[in-house]
């Protein structure tokens, strides 16, 4: 695990990259950061039929499976980087790269060595991948030009309960004299969502139906849900599995990480009220899980890396299978989270969306690493590209609350309190047209600033 925290030369703050837009400091995208996609190039054809496998850099996307089928990506040769020199990096004798799940199934380090041989060639001083070098290429596209593919096709979900604050929050609403269960301290609580509902980011989200029960009902009714929400989430991407049967230790967690993705796990909550006991979500969570197109790497998340939640002294030690003495303090990683919603009404005044929160995810009380450690701990095997969730991220503040859920609550016993926007219009929860716009970055010090992109959302009418 801590290869994963080296600070090398490609994290250097002053590397420029020939891609201009890679330069500039606002961008989620500098040289330094380098997230995996998957796209279709709408100019390669009109069928839209071949996946690529890219890198995002500024506003452009490299195509790493044409460059690479052109020798352009592997040996540290300034002068002509051939593909062959890769060949040893890869766990298997057939390597291609097309997919995420390819690059995802490397051995340990040469992921990392693939990034660097990227970085080489966008790097400024590498002669330009442009039309007059490789005539009839589109190695390096404009972003709006490809449409973004989900970057993996889970086979797997799982969501946690990570955050402290959001597990207390939730569990005073409804035991407001015992809000959180003696278990949480002890055990990464977590349950096993619906790998078929996931979707790429601006796909819409169709308004749920299902049973409710109000307080006052004899009878449950079914219908479209009333109290959609979202649930800004932080999601790893499993780059190789474990064998059935055969546990990750902690110290090895993050080697089966390939990268970090936004998450919103829609939540229908008043589905959720009437049907979660005895045994956890259902219909109220498997009808949509939004995931944002770029996979954004442990190496490039390095210098962001910090202590874990400090647990209070009266707090129980985690059980030594959830220990790695040594690198508690660089177990977190210090993300800033935001959520943004724009109304339909707002659009139509061509408004801008409205933040609604802004938290932390070094804020977590379970790591990463204690989160996937856990769930192989049985003997569970973790397959390439699953996806394992943090649950909603939520901090100490109210408006570091990671859902409408927390947001509008003001303590128990009181009404809740809507959110308002700028129009005037009031949210409790999400309306038909609502879009919500998940975003994130990290800052420090003596580097440069990477982001992750947007995970997009817009709920549809509900299906008669």
């Amino acid at each position: 695990m801590k290869m994963m925290y080296e600070i090398n030369d490609t994290h250097d703050p002053n590397l420029k990259s020939w891609v201009e837009s890679a330069n500039d400091p606002a961008t989620d995208f500098p040289i330094q950061n380098l997230p995996w996609c998957a796209f279709l190039d709408a100019g390669a054809s009109q069928s839209f039929s071949t996946p690529r496998l890219g890198v995002r850099i500024g506003d452009r996307v490299l195509d790493v499976s044409a460059a690479a089928s052109r020798g352009l990506i592997a040996r540290d040769d300034s002068d002509h980087l051939v593909l062959d020199a890769a060949q040893h990096m890869l766990s298997h004798a057939d390597y291609r790269f097309d997919s995420i799940a390819y690059i995802s199934r490397m051995q340990p380090g040469a992921a990392a060595q693939l990034r660097a041989a990227i970085q080489r060639v966008l790097a400024a001083g590498f002669e330009n991948l442009s039309e007059s070098k490789f005539p009839g290429s589109r190695l390096v596209l404009p972003a709006e030009e490809v449409e973004f593919l989900l970057p993996v096709q889970p086979s797997n979900y799982t969501d946690f309960y990570a955050s402290i604050h959001h597990a207390t929050r939730v569990g005073a609403m409804f035991r407001p004299d015992n809000p959180l269960l003696p278990n949480y301290k002890w055990v990464p609580i977590g349950y096993h969502g619906r790998a078929s509902s996931i979707i790429a980011s601006g796909t819409p989200v169709t308004r749920p139906s299902g049973q409710t029960r109000a307080d006052d009902a004899e009878a449950p009714r079914f219908a479209p849900c009333r109290m959609l929400d979202y649930e800004l989430e932080v999601g790893a991407v499993i780059a190789r599995g474990n064998e059935l049967g055969s546990p990750i230790s902690i110290a090895d967690a993050e080697d089966h990480i390939l990268g970090l993705t936004l998450v919103n796990d829609w939540s229908a909550r008043d589905l959720q009220k009437w049907e979660y006991q005895p045994l956890g979500p259902f219909l109220a969570k498997n009808f949509a899980t939004t995931i944002s197109p770029f996979i954004v790497t442990m190496e490039a998340l390095a210098p962001f890396r910090c202590p874990a939640y400090p647990r209070p002294d009266a707090d129980p030690r985690p059980l030594p299978y959830l220990s790695h003495a040594g690198d508690e303090h660089l177990a977190g990683i210090d993300i800033t989270l935001e959520v943004h919603l724009a109304s339909a009404e707002m659009r139509r005044r061509s408004m801008h969306p409205v933040r609604l929160s802004r938290g932390s995810f070094k804020s977590m009380y379970w790591t990463l690493a204690q989160l996937l450690t856990h769930h192989a701990s049985n003997g569970c095997n973790l397959q390439t590209g699953d996806l394992l969730a943090s649950g909603t991220v939520s901090g100490p503040a109210p408006d570091s609350a990671g859902c409408l859920l927390e947001l509008t609550w003001d303590g128990p016993g009181k009404p809740r309190k809507p959110v308002e926007l700028p129009t005037g219009e009031k949210r409790l929860f999400l309306e038909d047209a609502d879009e919500i716009i998940l975003r994130a970055h990290c800052e420090r010090d003596g580097f440069r600033r990477i982001g992750f992109g947007e995970c997009r959302g817009t709920i549809a009418p509900a299906k008669s």
